[in-house]
């Protein structure tokens, strides 16, 4: 069939090849979700090739290997982590009104967002470990970079309430990660759909980082509402 031909049926049809970089986001939207339902180590290269509707070799054209895939996903988490810092306390003049509401944010998730922390929080030692490989390398660098990234943001906030009285005086390095692994524990444990909501979740573990940071559990009261605007995806979710 001649080329003018060939492009005016595809036209005609309305159909059009997924870009690469389409196909991609598919692989580690899937890949998210399997290894935060099934577990990294149960899940297999293979399975996820079938879900996106490609073979297993053509993995290979997106990523080196299934850790690869690992260390994007866990490098996209902690971005959308980071970021989501950066835009809710910049919403806040008052240090007490934007710790509240950001670790209420913090909790506003979907339920793929869910199984990405599942993910990252599960698997995060291997972030630790030098790879040979240089694009295995380069993202896992970059995951960790963003890890970095998102301490040095929370210690200098901390700082901040600090120096303005808000918080009592303390390690600002060692408090946030007090906070953060108090928040990051919940995803080791937690699994989407079911009895108990991410709202109850959200509640019990916002008054319990504000313990930690040395202000009373009822501060947790007036920031419920910035977290929860608009409509939330999910609503329901269960422990195991």
């Amino acid at each position: 069939m001649p080329q003018a031909k060939r492009a005016q049926k595809t036209r005609a049809n309305g159909s059009r090849r997924p870009s690469s970089r389409s196909k991609r986001a598919d692989i580690l939207r899937i890949a998210a979700e399997y290894f935060g339902r099934e577990g990294y180590e149960y899940t297999k290269w293979a399975d996820i090739a079938a879900a996106v509707g490609i073979g297993s070799t053509a993995l290979y054209h997106y990523f080196e290997s299934k850790l690869h895939c690992l260390y994007e996903i866990q490098a996209e988490a902690v971005q959308a982590d980071r970021d989501k810092f950066a835009r809710v306390t910049g919403e806040h003049e008052d240090f007490t009104e934007a710790l509240v509401a950001i670790l209420n944010a913090l909790f506003d998730l979907t339920e793929h967002e869910v199984l990405r922390n599942r993910v990252l929080v599960a698997e995060q030692a291997l972030v630790g470990l030098r790879r040979t490989s240089p694009r295995e390398e380069e993202a896992r660098q970059l995951a960790r970079g963003h890890m970095r990234d998102v301490e040095f943001a929370w210690a200098t906030f901390l700082s901040r309430g600090m120096e303005q009285g808000a918080i009592p005086e303390a390690d600002a390095r060692l408090l946030t990660r007090a906070i953060i692994g108090l928040y990051n524990s919940v995803w080791h444990w937690y699994r989407p759909r079911g009895g108990l909501s991410l709202d109850e979740v959200r509640d019990f573990y916002v008054a319990r980082c504000l313990a930690v940071a040395g202000l009373p559990t009822e501060a947790a009261a007036p920031g419920k509402g910035a977290a929860t605007k608009g409509k939330r995806t999910t609503r329901r979710r269960t422990a195991a």
